[in-house]
């Protein structure tokens, strides 16, 4: 099977809400159905603008034109610092091929497109949580562990 390779565009948002449900899902699990309706509900208006504005979506695409693989880049200005000097730096996220289509290299394909395009935007950085199944991909593109003296925490609100 023959894929292309390029960014995701408004045309596509139904596609990008579909990839992020099932991101989500293979995540954490089932989600039940008033999580998945606020999804459904929420992401269009999200990506409507977001995309290509401070998120980019890289993607493979089939035959068909289908996006059958992705991966986001949420671009974030943040005060300069040693870590980051010219403030500007990248979150990588969402990272997901359709199971019929895995283990032919397109996740691979998609993260160099895109961590070319950061290097092209002069990103400092890009960071990520990675999973486990996830780790090995990223730690052979280059991706490091972490090694601040912070600790993530976060306040759910």
């Amino acid at each position: 099977m023959e894929y292309t390779f390029g960014r995701a565009s408004l045309s596509d948002i139904a596609q990008l809400v579909q990839l992020r449900i099932g991101y989500l899902t293979a995540d954490f699990g089932a989600l039940n159905p008033q999580q998945e309706e606020a999804l459904w509900r929420e992401l269009p208006a999200y990506f409507e603008l977001h995309l290509d504005f401070d998120l980019l979506a890289f993607v493979a695409r089939d035959e068909e034109g289908t996006i059958v693989c992705c991966a986001w880049l949420l671009l974030v200005t943040k005060p300069p610092s040693p870590r980051f000097p010219h403030g500007q730096t990248g979150t990588l996220f969402n990272v997901y091929t359709l199971p019929e289509h895995r283990r032919r290299g397109l996740a691979r394909k998609v993260m160099q497109y895109l961590i070319d395009t950061a290097r092209e935007l002069n990103l400092d950085v890009i960071e990520l949580h990675a999973t486990e199944d996830g780790y090995p991909l990223y730690a052979s593109l280059g991706f490091a562990d972490d090694s601040t003296t912070h600790k993530a925490m976060r306040l759910m609100l």
